[in-house]
């Protein structure tokens, strides 16, 4: 019975976002627990996702740019229509500049953000629907830039430190999760969202290895985050072992907002 807590099996689980760095691990994790999975991504980043990592078994691929509000709205009313309301909603989608903070223009800083209103009318549709089936997890992602700001001696020229649109919008982040589950708790759909700490792209960690070394130095492990240790995280939240569980930004930081 304790084995069946976490499993996901015969659940319909929707990530939108899910062919990236971290997404990757969380599409094998979830097939692995038995979900079927529909994945959404920019471009054809989900279908080469599903192809190189062979989930075809329960992964299913689509494209779609989730800021494009009104294709978004018309891609899940299809989706429902299809697959029927889903059991879990994931949403890992972001957006940055990499502006310093001089450099940085309004336009941009409303462009990023738009990222926010994005996941909101995403959220309110889909989770909408779990509240009139009466079920329903749904997990959104933020940041530890949601929760503390940057320490610029992590960041050596000529980088800048983590742009201030970023970590705005990641925060924002955070209290939609609580609004979302303060509205459709008595209706059984529970909302949370996952902080991860410093999980960079292995791009990132190939060609600096000096920052890398200095962002583990952050941390109360000492080391950066592999993308499997965000997967187990985003199963959790979404499994029956969390079922007393919402309203909660759970960090995945390695002890980084420990200090």
């Amino acid at each position: 019975m304790t084995a069946n807590y976490f499993s996901l099996s015969g659940q319909d689980v929707w990530v939108f976002g899910g062919a990236g760095y971290l997404g990757g691990s969380t599409m094998e994790c979830l097939q692995a627990m038995g979900a079927s999975v529909l994945c959404v991504d920019l471009e054809d980043r989900a279908q080469r996702l599903v192809q190189e990592r062979n989930l075809q078994e329960k992964v299913t691929p689509a494209s779609l740019d989730v800021s494009d509000c009104a294709a978004a709205e018309v891609f899940i009313q299809e989706q429902l229509c299809q697959r029927g309301t889903p059991h879990g909603l994931v949403i890992m989608t972001y957006k940055s500049t990499g502006k310093s903070l001089a450099d940085l223009t309004v336009e941009n800083f409303d462009d990023v953000n738009h990222c926010l209103t994005a996941t909101f009318a995403l959220a309110r549709t889909v989770g909408t629907c779990m509240a009139q089936a009466r079920r329903g997890s749904i997990v959104l992602f933020s940041s530890m830039y949601g929760t503390v700001a940057p320490d610029p001696s992590v960041y050596h020229v000529p980088m800048n430190p983590n742009p201030i649109e970023y970590g705005v919008g990641k925060a924002g982040i955070q209290q939609m999760a609580r609004y979302f589950a303060t509205h459709w708790g008595r209706q059984n759909v529970r909302c949370n969202s996952i902080a991860p700490g410093p999980f960079p792209f292995p791009s990132l960690q190939k060609e600096t290895p000096g920052f890398i070394e200095r962002l583990g130095e952050k941390t109360c492990l000492g080391r950066i985050g592999q993308a499997k240790e965000i997967a187990g995280t985003v199963a959790f939240l979404l499994s029956g072992a969390a079922s007393y569980i919402t309203g909660h930004n759970l960090a995945v930081d390695g002890g980084w907002t420990a200090w």
